[in-house]
């Protein structure tokens, strides 16, 4: 199958399948990235109490741990539904939200990288900088850096960790360490509301509920994502106008629009 074949198979897996995706994130987008799972076709749930969390973890379809308001009773929550996963044979999809912008952020995030063996990290470029370097690179939640400066960090990660790093931005970045990608989809007003980052690690937890492949759900959850936020640009809305626009955008995508907008190129690594 083409890649864009696994695309289109993966969206329609998930509104068949309507996994279970696990989410331990943060208060300001919990409401937005319920939404947009329930658009895509999958069903969320958030929750992040000690008591449940490994039971949940352990019966979800992928579990999506994001650092966006870390406390320490959410990171002990982090580490027990991460661990719990990976026993259970779970993806799990990490979103250091603002690593390298406080000690707390940047370390936790690099532990649950060592420890909880996510499947898929994606963040901005600083963010995946700051899991490999000693320096704080963020400002806040918003990059500094550019994608094609976050590269060779990825690749480095991804070898490292066994893992998938997706960087994303006004262009994103996909690799294994073996294969890379770049998408080119999206639009500027994805930068103008917050929580886009956050959907989009939660919809690549949808994908790679249904997608073995965890490289391949990672694309295909960033190439999904992407177009669906160039539907909700036409005739360019104001960013209130657009974040609903986008909910309808991930309910009414389909084939045709993937095969139609998709922007991707793919290679081996050197």
């Amino acid at each position: 199958m083409t890649m864009i074949d696994q695309i289109s198979a993966g969206l329609q897996a998930v509104r068949a399948q309507r996994p279970l995706i696990h989410n331990i994130t943060n208060y300001v987008v919990m409401n937005s990235t319920a939404n947009a799972l329930l658009a895509l076709g999958a069903s969320p749930v958030m929750a992040h109490a000690l008591e449940e969390v490994e039971e949940l973890a352990a019966n979800a379809g992928a579990v999506v741990l994001n650092i966006g308001t870390l406390s320490p009773p959410w990171i002990e929550a982090m580490f027990r539904a991460g661990r719990a996963a990976r026993t259970h044979g779970v993806p799990v999809v990490l979103d250091p939200v603002g690593a390298g912008a406080t000690s707390l952020r940047t370390r936790t995030a690099r532990r649950l990288l060592a420890e909880a063996g996510p499947t898929v990290v994606r963040g901005n470029a600083s963010e995946i900088l700051a899991l490999l370097e000693d320096e704080a690179h963020a400002r806040g939640v918003d990059s500094r850096h550019t994608v094609d400066q976050a590269r060779a960090a990825a690749l480095q990660l991804a070898r490292a960790h066994q893992t998938v790093v997706a960087v994303t931005g006004p262009e994103d970045f996909v690799t294994d360490g073996t294969r890379q990608a770049r998408i080119r989809n999206g639009h500027p007003l994805m930068a103008r509301i917050t929580g886009s980052g956050c959907a989009a690690s939660a919809i690549i937890g949808a994908l790679a509920a249904v997608q073995p492949d965890p490289y391949t759900a990672a694309v295909a959850g960033l190439v999904v994502f992407g177009i669906a936020g160039e539907m909700a640009a036409t005739d360019l809305p104001l960013p209130g106008t657009f974040q609903v626009r986008l909910i309808d955008a991930l309910d009414e995508i389909e084939e045709s629009e993937l095969r139609r907008g998709i922007r991707l190129d793919e290679k081996p690594t050197a």
